[in-house]
Protein backbone atom coordinates (compact mmCIF):
# COMPACT_ATOMS: atom_id res chain seq x y z
CA UNK A 1 0.00 0.00 0.00
CA UNK A 2 1.13 3.34 -1.14
CA UNK A 3 2.23 5.96 1.75
CA UNK A 4 1.61 9.70 0.44
CA UNK A 5 1.87 12.78 2.21
CA UNK A 6 0.14 15.25 0.29
CA UNK A 7 1.57 19.19 0.71
CA UNK A 8 -0.28 22.52 -0.10
CA UNK A 9 -0.57 25.43 1.40
CA UNK A 10 -4.47 25.25 1.19
CA UNK A 11 -6.84 22.87 1.30
CA UNK A 12 -10.66 22.59 1.46
CA UNK A 13 -12.87 22.39 3.73
CA UNK A 14 -10.30 24.28 5.74
CA UNK A 15 -9.29 27.21 3.62
CA UNK A 16 -8.92 27.71 -0.10
CA UNK A 17 -8.72 30.51 -2.84
CA UNK A 18 -8.63 28.38 -6.08
CA UNK A 19 -8.71 25.34 -7.85
CA UNK A 20 -5.70 24.10 -5.54
CA UNK A 21 -7.59 23.96 -2.29
CA UNK A 22 -10.19 21.87 -4.00
CA UNK A 23 -8.14 19.55 -5.63
CA UNK A 24 -6.14 19.32 -2.32
CA UNK A 25 -9.37 17.83 -0.67
CA UNK A 26 -10.63 15.81 -3.16
CA UNK A 27 -7.92 14.01 -4.62
CA UNK A 28 -6.44 12.62 -1.37
CA UNK A 29 -9.79 11.47 -0.92
CA UNK A 30 -9.96 9.80 -4.01
CA UNK A 31 -6.37 8.18 -3.64
CA UNK A 32 -7.57 6.97 -0.05
CA UNK A 33 -10.72 5.63 -1.93
CA UNK A 34 -8.48 3.57 -4.63
CA UNK A 35 -6.57 2.23 -1.69
CA UNK A 36 -3.50 4.72 -0.81
CA UNK A 37 -2.60 5.33 2.71
CA UNK A 38 -2.32 9.41 2.04
CA UNK A 39 -2.28 11.90 4.83
CA UNK A 40 -2.02 15.66 4.36
CA UNK A 41 0.45 18.73 5.56
CA UNK A 42 -1.18 22.44 5.62
CA UNK A 43 0.12 25.77 7.13
CA UNK A 44 -2.05 26.03 10.60
CA UNK A 45 -3.67 29.43 9.56
CA UNK A 46 -5.03 30.15 12.50
CA UNK A 47 -7.29 33.22 12.43
CA UNK A 48 -8.93 31.18 9.09
CA UNK A 49 -9.53 28.11 10.29
CA UNK A 50 -13.05 27.57 10.63
CA UNK A 51 -14.75 27.68 13.92
CA UNK A 52 -16.49 24.09 13.76
CA UNK A 53 -13.43 22.24 13.19
CA UNK A 54 -11.48 23.67 16.01
CA UNK A 55 -12.22 21.50 18.98
CA UNK A 56 -11.08 18.24 16.93
CA UNK A 57 -7.63 19.38 16.49
CA UNK A 58 -4.72 17.55 18.94
CA UNK A 59 -1.57 18.58 19.28
CA UNK A 60 1.13 16.05 18.27
CA UNK A 61 4.58 17.23 19.44
CA UNK A 62 6.41 20.52 18.92
CA UNK A 63 10.42 21.43 17.99
CA UNK A 64 12.46 24.31 16.53
CA UNK A 65 13.39 25.20 12.62
CA UNK A 66 16.24 27.11 12.04
CA UNK A 67 15.77 29.52 9.61
CA UNK A 68 19.00 31.29 8.66
CA UNK A 69 20.26 32.70 12.20
CA UNK A 70 16.71 32.06 13.91
CA UNK A 71 15.07 28.99 15.68
CA UNK A 72 11.27 29.66 14.51
CA UNK A 73 9.00 27.40 16.92
CA UNK A 74 7.18 24.81 15.04
CA UNK A 75 4.02 22.88 16.47
CA UNK A 76 2.50 19.92 14.77
CA UNK A 77 -0.92 19.89 15.46
CA UNK A 78 -3.83 16.83 13.79
CA UNK A 79 -7.56 16.39 13.37
CA UNK A 80 -8.63 13.22 11.04
CA UNK A 81 -12.24 14.59 9.16
CA UNK A 82 -14.30 12.13 6.68
CA UNK A 83 -11.73 9.56 7.08
CA UNK A 84 -8.85 11.71 6.05
CA UNK A 85 -5.68 12.73 8.62
CA UNK A 86 -4.32 16.16 8.36
CA UNK A 87 -0.79 17.70 10.32
CA UNK A 88 -0.92 21.54 10.99
CA UNK A 89 2.29 23.32 10.92
CA UNK A 90 2.02 25.83 13.65
CA UNK A 91 3.77 29.17 13.70
CA UNK A 92 1.46 32.13 14.40
CA UNK A 93 4.49 34.91 13.70
CA UNK A 94 4.00 33.30 9.80
CA UNK A 95 0.43 31.81 9.99
CA UNK A 96 -1.38 33.71 12.10
CA UNK A 97 -2.65 36.23 9.96
CA UNK A 98 -5.51 37.64 7.81
CA UNK A 99 -5.14 35.85 4.75
CA UNK A 100 -2.96 33.29 2.81
CA UNK A 101 -0.80 34.53 0.83
CA UNK A 102 0.27 38.30 -0.76
CA UNK A 103 3.05 39.38 2.18
CA UNK A 104 6.35 41.07 1.62
CA UNK A 105 7.57 37.69 3.48
CA UNK A 106 6.13 34.95 1.56
CA UNK A 107 9.39 33.90 0.77
CA UNK A 108 10.50 32.87 4.36
CA UNK A 109 7.19 31.84 5.28
CA UNK A 110 6.75 29.05 3.32
CA UNK A 111 10.90 28.42 3.33
CA UNK A 112 10.33 27.55 6.96
CA UNK A 113 6.54 25.77 5.89
CA UNK A 114 8.69 23.55 3.60
CA UNK A 115 11.41 22.48 6.05
CA UNK A 116 9.34 21.92 9.21
CA UNK A 117 7.52 19.53 6.72
CA UNK A 118 11.05 17.82 6.03
CA UNK A 119 11.76 18.26 9.78
CA UNK A 120 8.58 16.85 10.79
CA UNK A 121 8.66 13.49 9.02
CA UNK A 122 10.40 11.88 11.47
CA UNK A 123 9.04 13.42 14.52
CA UNK A 124 5.98 12.10 13.81
CA UNK A 125 6.83 8.37 12.42
CA UNK A 126 5.25 8.69 9.09
CA UNK A 127 7.69 8.55 6.15
CA UNK A 128 5.84 8.53 3.58
CA UNK A 129 6.74 6.64 -0.52
CA UNK A 130 5.85 9.65 -2.40
CA UNK A 131 6.01 13.46 -1.01
CA UNK A 132 3.06 14.72 -3.76
CA UNK A 133 4.07 18.51 -3.61
CA UNK A 134 1.78 21.27 -5.13
CA UNK A 135 3.05 24.94 -6.46
CA UNK A 136 6.01 26.59 -5.71
CA UNK A 137 5.05 26.61 -1.94
CA UNK A 138 5.96 23.28 -1.42
CA UNK A 139 8.08 22.90 -5.17
CA UNK A 140 11.75 23.57 -3.02
CA UNK A 141 10.99 20.81 -0.67
CA UNK A 142 13.07 18.20 -3.36
CA UNK A 143 16.10 20.55 -3.69
CA UNK A 144 16.00 20.23 0.24
CA UNK A 145 15.99 16.79 0.20
CA UNK A 146 19.07 16.49 -1.80
CA UNK A 147 20.96 18.88 0.05
CA UNK A 148 19.56 19.81 3.40
CA UNK A 149 18.60 16.75 4.67
CA UNK A 150 20.50 14.24 2.48
CA UNK A 151 22.03 12.77 5.85
CA UNK A 152 18.56 11.24 6.82
CA UNK A 153 18.59 7.73 5.96
CA UNK A 154 14.91 7.39 6.17
CA UNK A 155 14.42 9.81 3.76
CA UNK A 156 16.49 8.34 0.78
CA UNK A 157 14.14 6.18 -0.46
CA UNK A 158 11.46 8.90 -0.53
CA UNK A 159 9.85 10.04 -4.06
CA UNK A 160 8.69 13.31 -5.20
CA UNK A 161 5.75 14.49 -7.24
CA UNK A 162 5.47 18.06 -7.91
CA UNK A 163 2.16 19.46 -9.31
CA UNK A 164 2.19 22.72 -10.97
CA UNK A 165 -1.50 24.01 -10.51
CA UNK A 166 -0.54 27.60 -12.40
CA UNK A 167 2.57 28.43 -13.44
CA UNK A 168 2.28 31.75 -13.09
CA UNK A 169 3.31 31.91 -9.60
CA UNK A 170 6.85 30.04 -9.45
CA UNK A 171 8.12 31.68 -6.06
CA UNK A 172 11.62 34.21 -7.21
CA UNK A 173 13.79 35.13 -4.79
CA UNK A 174 16.96 37.32 -4.27
CA UNK A 175 19.81 33.81 -3.72
CA UNK A 176 21.00 35.58 -0.69
CA UNK A 177 17.93 32.77 0.38
CA UNK A 178 19.67 30.12 0.35
CA UNK A 179 21.88 31.30 3.26
CA UNK A 180 19.69 33.50 5.24
CA UNK A 181 16.69 30.92 5.15
CA UNK A 182 17.79 27.29 4.35
CA UNK A 183 21.20 27.60 5.30
CA UNK A 184 22.54 25.51 2.32
CA UNK A 185 25.84 26.30 -0.36
CA UNK A 186 25.12 27.64 -3.55
CA UNK A 187 26.25 24.20 -5.35
CA UNK A 188 22.13 23.95 -6.91
CA UNK A 189 22.40 27.69 -8.39
CA UNK A 190 22.93 26.73 -11.84
CA UNK A 191 21.03 26.83 -14.83
CA UNK A 192 19.97 23.47 -14.38
CA UNK A 193 19.51 23.87 -11.04
CA UNK A 194 17.64 26.67 -8.98
CA UNK A 195 19.27 29.67 -11.08
CA UNK A 196 16.65 31.75 -12.86
CA UNK A 197 17.70 35.48 -14.83
CA UNK A 198 20.14 35.85 -11.29
CA UNK A 199 17.92 34.79 -8.90
CA UNK A 200 16.44 31.69 -6.96
CA UNK A 201 13.32 30.07 -8.68
CA UNK A 202 11.40 27.82 -6.07
CA UNK A 203 9.28 25.94 -8.38
CA UNK A 204 12.37 25.90 -11.06
CA UNK A 205 14.15 24.17 -8.45
CA UNK A 206 10.79 21.81 -7.97
CA UNK A 207 11.18 20.94 -11.69
CA UNK A 208 14.71 20.17 -11.94
CA UNK A 209 14.69 17.76 -8.78
CA UNK A 210 11.48 16.34 -8.37
CA UNK A 211 11.54 12.63 -9.69
CA UNK A 212 7.92 13.42 -11.80
CA UNK A 213 6.15 16.75 -12.43
CA UNK A 214 2.20 16.66 -13.74
CA UNK A 215 0.48 19.73 -14.47
CA UNK A 216 -3.26 19.82 -14.38
CA UNK A 217 -4.53 18.80 -17.89
CA UNK A 218 -3.56 17.33 -20.66
CA UNK A 219 -3.08 20.04 -22.86
CA UNK A 220 -1.53 22.34 -20.19
CA UNK A 221 0.94 20.37 -20.05
CA UNK A 222 2.00 21.00 -24.13
CA UNK A 223 1.17 24.60 -23.85
CA UNK A 224 3.58 25.22 -20.87
CA UNK A 225 6.18 24.34 -23.12
CA UNK A 226 5.59 26.83 -25.72
CA UNK A 227 6.47 30.69 -25.11
CA UNK A 228 3.22 31.71 -25.86
CA UNK A 229 2.04 29.97 -21.77
CA UNK A 230 5.54 28.87 -20.65
CA UNK A 231 5.73 31.85 -18.50
CA UNK A 232 9.68 31.77 -18.90
CA UNK A 233 10.30 28.52 -18.09
CA UNK A 234 9.42 27.00 -21.15
CA UNK A 235 12.89 25.65 -22.14
CA UNK A 236 13.11 24.29 -18.78
CA UNK A 237 9.91 22.02 -19.07
CA UNK A 238 10.55 21.01 -22.20
CA UNK A 239 14.12 19.74 -21.06
CA UNK A 240 12.34 17.87 -18.19
CA UNK A 241 9.03 16.70 -20.84
CA UNK A 242 10.48 13.38 -20.07
CA UNK A 243 8.90 13.04 -16.52
CA UNK A 244 6.29 15.91 -17.31
CA UNK A 245 2.59 14.35 -17.55
CA UNK A 246 -0.73 16.01 -17.55
CA UNK A 247 -3.51 14.16 -15.75
CA UNK A 248 -6.82 16.11 -15.82
CA UNK A 249 -8.46 17.44 -12.41
CA UNK A 250 -11.62 16.04 -10.97
CA UNK A 251 -14.46 17.62 -9.25
CA UNK A 252 -16.40 15.86 -6.28
CA UNK A 253 -19.38 14.80 -7.55
CA UNK A 254 -21.06 14.01 -4.48
CA UNK A 255 -20.96 17.49 -3.37
CA UNK A 256 -22.07 18.73 -6.87
CA UNK A 257 -25.02 16.88 -7.32
CA UNK A 258 -28.36 18.29 -8.42
CA UNK A 259 -30.06 15.36 -7.19
CA UNK A 260 -29.09 16.06 -4.13
CA UNK A 261 -27.76 19.66 -3.64
CA UNK A 262 -29.22 21.10 -0.52
CA UNK A 263 -28.62 24.93 -1.65
CA UNK A 264 -31.04 24.37 -4.66
CA UNK A 265 -35.19 25.36 -4.55
CA UNK A 266 -35.81 22.32 -6.73
CA UNK A 267 -33.56 19.49 -7.21
CA UNK A 268 -33.22 17.96 -10.88
CA UNK A 269 -31.21 15.04 -12.74
CA UNK A 270 -30.67 14.53 -16.17
CA UNK A 271 -33.59 12.74 -17.01
CA UNK A 272 -35.91 14.96 -15.22
CA UNK A 273 -34.41 18.35 -15.63
CA UNK A 274 -38.13 20.38 -14.80
CA UNK A 275 -36.49 21.32 -11.82
CA UNK A 276 -33.76 23.70 -13.68
CA UNK A 277 -37.17 26.19 -14.71
CA UNK A 278 -37.78 26.64 -11.02
CA UNK A 279 -33.94 27.33 -9.78
CA UNK A 280 -33.30 29.83 -13.02
CA UNK A 281 -36.65 31.46 -11.68
CA UNK A 282 -35.13 31.62 -8.40
CA UNK A 283 -32.04 32.79 -9.27
CA UNK A 284 -33.29 35.89 -11.55
CA UNK A 285 -35.23 36.90 -8.22
CA UNK A 286 -33.07 37.03 -5.76
CA UNK A 287 -30.47 38.95 -7.43
CA UNK A 288 -33.21 41.20 -8.83
CA UNK A 289 -33.47 40.83 -12.46
CA UNK A 290 -36.97 40.44 -14.53
CA UNK A 291 -38.04 36.92 -14.29
CA UNK A 292 -38.12 35.88 -17.57
CA UNK A 293 -37.41 33.17 -20.31
CA UNK A 294 -34.32 34.36 -21.69
CA UNK A 295 -30.84 32.90 -22.01
CA UNK A 296 -29.32 33.45 -18.47
CA UNK A 297 -25.28 34.13 -19.14
CA UNK A 298 -23.25 33.57 -15.85
CA UNK A 299 -19.45 34.09 -14.78
CA UNK A 300 -18.37 32.67 -11.23
CA UNK A 301 -14.26 33.56 -11.13
CA UNK A 302 -11.82 35.55 -10.22
CA UNK A 303 -12.55 39.06 -11.70
CA UNK A 304 -9.03 39.27 -13.47
CA UNK A 305 -7.09 39.36 -17.14
CA UNK A 306 -6.05 36.29 -17.04
CA UNK A 307 -9.99 34.96 -16.59
CA UNK A 308 -10.66 37.03 -19.66
CA UNK A 309 -12.86 39.47 -17.73
CA UNK A 310 -11.53 42.35 -20.38
CA UNK A 311 -12.48 40.68 -23.23
CA UNK A 312 -15.50 39.77 -21.81
CA UNK A 313 -16.34 43.04 -20.63
CA UNK A 314 -15.21 44.82 -24.27
CA UNK A 315 -17.69 42.42 -25.86
CA UNK A 316 -20.46 42.97 -23.91
CA UNK A 317 -22.25 46.63 -24.91
CA UNK A 318 -23.32 45.51 -28.62
CA UNK A 319 -24.09 42.03 -27.17
CA UNK A 320 -26.38 43.52 -24.39
CA UNK A 321 -28.15 45.98 -27.13
CA UNK A 322 -28.74 42.97 -29.76
CA UNK A 323 -30.04 40.28 -27.58
CA UNK A 324 -32.64 40.09 -25.35
CA UNK A 325 -30.28 37.95 -22.48
CA UNK A 326 -29.57 38.02 -19.03
CA UNK A 327 -25.63 38.17 -17.41
CA UNK A 328 -24.87 37.67 -14.33
CA UNK A 329 -21.11 37.91 -12.35
CA UNK A 330 -20.59 36.39 -9.39
CA UNK A 331 -16.53 37.07 -7.83
CA UNK A 332 -14.13 39.51 -6.50
CA UNK A 333 -10.74 40.86 -8.13
CA UNK A 334 -9.09 43.47 -9.94
CA UNK A 335 -11.12 46.81 -9.11
CA UNK A 336 -11.06 48.37 -12.48
CA UNK A 337 -12.48 45.13 -13.35
CA UNK A 338 -15.38 44.98 -10.19
CA UNK A 339 -15.96 48.58 -11.24
CA UNK A 340 -16.66 48.16 -14.98
CA UNK A 341 -19.22 45.50 -14.01
CA UNK A 342 -20.82 47.89 -11.96
CA UNK A 343 -20.90 50.15 -14.47
CA UNK A 344 -23.04 47.42 -16.79
CA UNK A 345 -25.38 46.70 -13.98
CA UNK A 346 -26.26 50.53 -13.78
CA UNK A 347 -26.42 50.83 -17.68
CA UNK A 348 -28.22 47.49 -17.98
CA UNK A 349 -30.29 46.76 -14.99
CA UNK A 350 -32.93 44.98 -16.19
CA UNK A 351 -30.11 42.48 -18.49
CA UNK A 352 -27.18 42.70 -15.92
CA UNK A 353 -26.23 42.02 -12.40
CA UNK A 354 -22.48 41.97 -10.79
CA UNK A 355 -22.59 40.30 -7.71
CA UNK A 356 -18.77 41.00 -6.30
CA UNK A 357 -18.52 38.98 -3.81
CA UNK A 358 -17.91 35.07 -2.80
CA UNK A 359 -20.93 33.60 -2.01
CA UNK A 360 -20.57 29.24 -2.57
CA UNK A 361 -24.69 28.98 -2.23
CA UNK A 362 -25.10 31.44 -4.51
CA UNK A 363 -22.70 29.91 -6.89
CA UNK A 364 -24.43 26.83 -6.79
CA UNK A 365 -28.01 28.48 -7.68
CA UNK A 366 -25.87 29.99 -10.83
CA UNK A 367 -24.51 26.60 -11.73
CA UNK A 368 -28.31 25.02 -11.32
CA UNK A 369 -29.95 28.27 -12.96
CA UNK A 370 -27.88 29.64 -15.23
CA UNK A 371 -28.25 28.24 -19.36
CA UNK A 372 -24.73 29.28 -20.39
CA UNK A 373 -21.66 29.45 -17.97
CA UNK A 374 -18.84 31.76 -19.55
CA UNK A 375 -15.01 31.11 -19.13
CA UNK A 376 -13.06 33.14 -21.78
CA UNK A 377 -10.30 32.33 -19.86
CA UNK A 378 -6.95 33.70 -21.58
CA UNK A 379 -5.31 30.53 -20.25
CA UNK A 380 -6.32 28.00 -17.97
CA UNK A 381 -4.53 25.24 -16.17
CA UNK A 382 -7.67 23.10 -15.91
CA UNK A 383 -10.62 24.60 -14.38
CA UNK A 384 -13.21 23.73 -12.44
CA UNK A 385 -15.95 25.92 -12.98
CA UNK A 386 -16.99 24.19 -16.27
CA UNK A 387 -16.92 20.83 -15.09
CA UNK A 388 -19.70 22.00 -12.44
CA UNK A 389 -21.65 24.24 -14.38
CA UNK A 390 -21.94 21.13 -17.02
CA UNK A 391 -22.58 18.60 -14.06
CA UNK A 392 -25.87 21.22 -13.67
CA UNK A 393 -26.41 21.34 -16.84
CA UNK A 394 -25.32 24.82 -17.78
CA UNK A 395 -23.38 24.71 -20.72
CA UNK A 396 -20.22 26.32 -20.64
CA UNK A 397 -18.65 28.75 -23.45
CA UNK A 398 -14.97 28.82 -23.20
CA UNK A 399 -12.02 30.03 -24.54
CA UNK A 400 -9.95 26.26 -26.10
CA UNK A 401 -7.22 26.72 -23.81
CA UNK A 402 -6.02 24.44 -21.62
CA UNK A 403 -7.94 22.08 -19.53
CA UNK A 404 -11.22 23.99 -20.97
CA UNK A 405 -10.20 22.45 -24.10
CA UNK A 406 -9.72 19.22 -22.83
CA UNK A 407 -12.80 18.96 -21.11
CA UNK A 408 -15.69 20.84 -23.20
CA UNK A 409 -16.86 19.62 -26.60
CA UNK A 410 -17.86 22.61 -29.01
CA UNK A 411 -21.22 22.52 -30.28
CA UNK A 412 -21.92 20.99 -34.18
CA UNK A 413 -24.87 21.91 -35.40
CA UNK A 414 -24.77 19.40 -38.23
CA UNK A 415 -24.77 15.97 -35.64
CA UNK A 416 -25.81 17.37 -32.58
CA UNK A 417 -22.65 16.52 -30.85
CA UNK A 418 -21.00 18.84 -28.26
CA UNK A 419 -20.80 19.77 -24.27
CA UNK A 420 -20.59 23.21 -24.72
CA UNK A 421 -19.35 26.46 -27.02
CA UNK A 422 -15.84 27.21 -28.01
CA UNK A 423 -13.68 29.74 -29.37
CA UNK A 424 -10.19 29.60 -30.71
CA UNK A 425 -9.67 33.45 -31.56
CA UNK A 426 -9.28 35.60 -28.25
CA UNK A 427 -10.65 38.69 -29.15
CA UNK A 428 -13.97 40.40 -27.90
CA UNK A 429 -15.86 40.00 -31.31
CA UNK A 430 -15.45 36.26 -31.31
CA UNK A 431 -17.05 36.02 -28.16
CA UNK A 432 -19.85 38.47 -28.63
CA UNK A 433 -20.41 36.26 -32.09
CA UNK A 434 -20.29 33.03 -29.81
CA UNK A 435 -22.27 34.27 -27.44
CA UNK A 436 -24.83 35.64 -30.38
CA UNK A 437 -24.58 32.28 -31.69
CA UNK A 438 -25.57 31.00 -27.91
CA UNK A 439 -29.07 33.07 -27.79
CA UNK A 440 -29.74 31.85 -31.40
CA UNK A 441 -29.79 27.57 -30.44
CA UNK A 442 -31.66 28.39 -27.06
CA UNK A 443 -34.29 30.23 -29.10
CA UNK A 444 -34.49 28.28 -32.18
CA UNK A 445 -33.40 25.03 -31.29
CA UNK A 446 -34.89 24.05 -27.74
CA UNK A 447 -34.39 20.27 -28.72
CA UNK A 448 -31.05 20.66 -29.65
CA UNK A 449 -30.29 22.56 -26.38
CA UNK A 450 -31.96 20.59 -24.01
CA UNK A 451 -29.58 17.46 -26.27
CA UNK A 452 -26.78 19.27 -25.34
CA UNK A 453 -27.93 19.82 -21.47
CA UNK A 454 -27.67 16.27 -21.39
CA UNK A 455 -24.81 15.26 -22.91
CA UNK A 456 -22.99 17.83 -20.94
CA UNK A 457 -24.80 16.54 -17.44
CA UNK A 458 -23.71 12.87 -18.76
CA UNK A 459 -20.35 13.98 -18.62
CA UNK A 460 -17.90 11.74 -15.89
CA UNK A 461 -15.74 14.35 -14.01
CA UNK A 462 -14.90 12.19 -11.09
CA UNK A 463 -11.55 11.51 -9.77
CA UNK A 464 -11.72 7.84 -9.97
CA UNK A 465 -9.54 8.00 -13.34
CA UNK A 466 -7.53 10.33 -12.43
CA UNK A 467 -6.52 9.06 -9.27
CA UNK A 468 -5.95 6.01 -10.74
CA UNK A 469 -3.32 7.34 -13.37
CA UNK A 470 -1.30 9.66 -9.79
CA UNK A 471 -1.21 5.94 -8.46
CA UNK A 472 0.02 4.48 -11.26
CA UNK A 473 2.91 7.21 -11.76
CA UNK A 474 3.66 6.87 -7.78
CA UNK A 475 4.38 3.37 -9.02
CA UNK A 476 6.42 3.78 -11.90
CA UNK A 477 8.93 6.53 -10.16
CA UNK A 478 9.05 4.22 -6.89
CA UNK A 479 10.39 1.23 -9.29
Amino acid sequence: MTKVLFAAAEAAPFYKTGGLGDVSLALPKALTAAGATVRIVLPYYEQLFPEQYRDQIADVTHFWVQVGDHAQYCGIKTLTLAGLQYYLIDNQDYFGREGLYGYWDDGERFAFFQMAICEMMERVAFIPDVLHLNDWHTAFIPVLLAEKYYWIEAYRAIKTVLTIHNLQFQGIYNPIVLDSLFRIGTQTFTDDGIAFYDQVNFLKGGINFANAVTTVSPSYAQEIQTTAFGERLDGVLRANQGKLQGILNGIDTTLYDPETDPALPANFSVKALAGRATDKAALQKQIGLPVADVPVFAVVSRLTKQKGMDVLLDSLNDFLMAQKAQLIVLGTGEPALEQAFKTYQAAYPKQVAAQIKFDVNLAQLIYAGSDCFVMPSAFEPCGLSQMMAMRYGSLPLVHLVGGLKDTVTPYNRFTGAGTGFGFDDFQPAVLRKMMTQVCQVYHDTPKAWRQLQQQAMRQDFGWTASAGTYLQLYQDIMS
